[in-house]
């Protein structure tokens, strides 16, 4: 297997889920899983295309992904971690920002991943060591040193029940940095901190929701890691709780800003144990 046939598939397979979400919005049919996570047919369809593409040409390899197997585990040595559609509210609403999110995994690290946004024709792609790209053209993240000057991004969950915490985090970057911007998708907010669009981004999300952009946020120059440290046997290129990825100048002073405003919150950091599709892979 030569990673540059992974790369291969993964574009293929990200432009073709493009292509289908593209075709079905016109006609959705929108459902909420647990209550509150919007979900649509398109989202199930362009994940059995993209397993299905996989399974065809890798068929040991394992796969995590949002709707098919979202409690798949994290330990094999071939590992595909797929996001359907990043952004299926704004999907439904008609927004632009939507991605596509495909990342390949060898013995839990990141070698391979593909962000395709179909509405605005631009697809991210990074291969680990061999740089970031978008529309097939190198990128680099931001220089940005002073945070003042920093445009930072961030998200909410769907389940708000813990906003003190996201409100005082909110409130210290807002009042620290030059201003906030909310895509409402992760692997996008992460990928455009790749190509300089912003600076900084820092949210609790899904593995599949950053998986792959994060291997394109390091390959830009990016410093990516978490706000805490992490919970022992966590893998960090897994783990996306606090979550915290910027300008490399950046990343001590607001990772330093959130740790502040959670004690000013007056709410500790998580001790949970690590789920099992957050721990580090075997042989890794």
């Amino acid at each position: 297997m030569h990673i540059t046939n992974v790369l291969t598939l993964a574009l293929r397979l990200a432009t073709d889920a493009g292509n289908l979400i593209s075709q079905q919005r016109p006609r959705l049919s929108v459902e909420f899983k647990g209550g509150t996570e919007l979900v649509t047919q398109a989202d199930v369809a362009a994940d059995e295309l993209i397993c299905r593409g996989i399974r065809q040409v890798y068929p040991d390899h394992q796969i995590l992904s949002e709707e098919l197997n979202p409690d798949g585990g994290t330990d094999a040595e071939h590992l595909w971690i797929i996001d359907p559609i990043d952004g299926t509210v704004n999907y439904a609403h008609h927004h632009p920002q939507v991605a596509i999110s495909i990342a390949y995994y060898h013995k839990g690290k990141a070698k391979v991943a593909v962000v395709h946004n179909p509405f605005m024709q631009e697809t991210f792609h990074a291969i680990a060591g061999k740089g970031a790209r978008l529309n097939d053209h190198p990128i680099r993240c931001s220089t940005k040193s002073e945070l003042g000057r920093a445009l930072v991004a961030t998200g909410f969950p769907y389940v708000k029940d813990d906003l003190p915490r996201l409100m005082g985090r909110l409130n210290s970057v807002l009042t620290r940095c030059a201003d906030v911007r909310r895509l409402g998708s992760a692997a996008l907010d992460i990928c455009w901190l790749a190509c300089g669009r912003m600076d900084a981004y820092y949210e609790t999300v899904k593995p599949w929701d950053f998986a792959a952009a994060q291997l394109i946020a390091r390959e830009s120059g990016a410093t990516v890691g978490h706000i805490y440290p992490l919970p022992a046997g966590a893998n960090p290129e897994i783990y996306s709780e606090n979550l915290l990825m910027s300008a490399p100048a950046l990343f001590l002073p607001l990772q330093k800003l959130l740790q502040a405003a959670d004690q000013e919150s007056v709410i500790p950091p998580s001790t949970t144990p690590v789920p099992p599709q957050f721990a580090s892979a075997q042989g890794s």
